[in-house]
């Protein structure tokens, strides 16, 4: 079988897993997968898993300093330009090595005002979503290499 067969194998299992175990858990299954979806997005391995659980969990504090902001600098035009100045400061935080994968904060903010802000349910669904998408790669990388043939032992002469 092909890598990109057996990791949806995996995938489609451990997504019925993530589900069950969301919902069995209290969390929130939408955000797991934009955990899930930014390790997937990512280069792969541990680093990027690192740098997915980092990022998503900045991109969550970004927001959070947005929706409890409002209370510094009120509504409208001003609220507008702390988005502005916010989003800059997303990207530039991306030349901290930990820090540079820029497509997980905004999955992380995005989740944030998505899930209204609701933090006590939203980092633990980036971060085990992000866990479920490394294991869904992974193990289906392991299963494609199990289901190669084993090349042939010369014969001992």
């Amino acid at each position: 079988m092909s890598p990109l067969i057996t990791i949806a194998l995996t995938t489609g299992l451990l997504s019925a897993v993530w589900g069950w175990l969301a919902t069995l858990l209290g969390l929130i299954a939408w955000v797991g997968f934009l955990g899930c979806t930014s390790y997937f997005a990512s280069e792969g391995g541990y680093r990027a898993l690192i740098k997915t659980l980092l990022c998503n969990s900045s991109g969550m504090l970004w927001a959070l300093l947005l929706i409890h902001g409002d209370a510094w600098w009120g509504h409208g035009a001003a609220g507008y330009l702390m988005t502005g100045v916010v989003a800059t400061l997303m990207c530039v935080q991306g030349r901290q090595q930990w820090l540079s994968y820029i497509p997980g904060t905004f999955a992380g903010c995005c989740a944030t005002f998505g899930a209204a802000g609701d933090w006590h349910l939203i980092l633990p669904s980036l971060v085990l979503g992000a866990l479920f998408g490394w294991a869904m790669k992974a193990s289906g990388l392991w299963l494609h290499q199990r289901t190669q043939p084993r090349e042939a032992l010369p014969d001992a002469a």
